[in-house]
């Protein structure tokens, strides 16, 4: 019976840490920003790529001397602004294909995903979305900076969509 107690014991603890580690990833530093929805983090010798999960940014030119989709540099740079060398707090997701956590990044209890959204200057990404993740605050935000001509938006007919340029331009 004490066998049992015990293992049941164990598996309640590798449970919960199992939970908190797929739901929260703790407190980071952000030392790179590759894109307007990808960010590179550490913490304590550990090294990790996030992709914001729920947006989807301009996409940025995978060659040299390409300018990329319009806005992509202006997605990049507000994204640095908020981010880069600060302590961020990673919600996570899971992964996705690429070995990436999907997270949500948030600096003092705000959230940087939805900011993309709400400066234009990211989309609410249109393919499955993640477990758990509640993206009604993204379609208010995106409507919103839609509804203003903002960021990208402001491109009006011109507009396309990060999925619909990655589909055009992939070689």
């Amino acid at each position: 019976m004490r066998v049992i107690n015990r293992f049941s014991g164990i598996i309640v603890v590798v449970f919960l840490l199992a939970v908190s580690a797929n739901s929260l990833a703790g407190q980071f530093m952000v030392t790179r920003v590759t894109d307007g929805d990808t960010v590179k983090v550490t913490s304590n010798n550990v090294k990790m790529t996030i992709r914001l999960v729920g947006i989807d940014a301009p996409e940025t030119s995978k060659k040299k001397n390409q300018p990329g989709q319009p806005f992509s540099r202006k997605s990049t740079k507000y994204l640095t602004s908020l981010v880069l060398n600060k302590s961020v707090e990673v919600k996570s997701y899971g992964t996705d294909r690429y070995g990436r956590t999907l997270g949500v990044v948030f600096v003092y209890g705000k959230d940087m995903n939805l900011e993309m959204v709400k400066a234009g200057l990211a989309e609410v990404y249109r393919g499955k979305p993640a477990d758990g993740l509640d993206l009604e605050p993204y379609w208010n935000a995106e409507a919103e900076a839609k509804k203003a001509g903002i960021g990208m938006w402001s491109l009006g007919d011109k507009y396309i969509s990060p999925k619909e340029w990655r589909r055009m331009h992939r070689k």
